[in-house]
């Protein structure tokens, strides 16, 4: 028998438990808006940015969220 813990981790996946709003968050806190404007070219961080607004646009858009987690993933390893 599995132990139930244990099927659920993913070792090799920096995002596993990670939710978005701590992405963003972070990456804001880090970088501010106007540079993750420059880094990731979308709206939602470019007009009137804000976390409930930005979130509300990224879990809509698969190709927008995978560049804000390609950007967290860089911060957090330093590659």
């Amino acid at each position: 028998m599995e132990n139930q813990n244990n099927s659920n981790r993913q070792p090799n996946n920096p995002l596993h438990g990670v939710k978005l709003v701590d992405i963003l968050t972070l990456l804001e806190e880090h970088y501010g808006w106007d540079e993750l404007a420059n880094r990731i070219n979308i709206n939602c961080f470019k007009k009137d940015p804000s976390i409930k607004s930005s979130l509300k646009f990224l879990r809509r858009t698969p190709w927008a969220r995978d560049k804000v987690e390609q950007l967290y993933l860089k911060l957090i390893t330093g590659k």
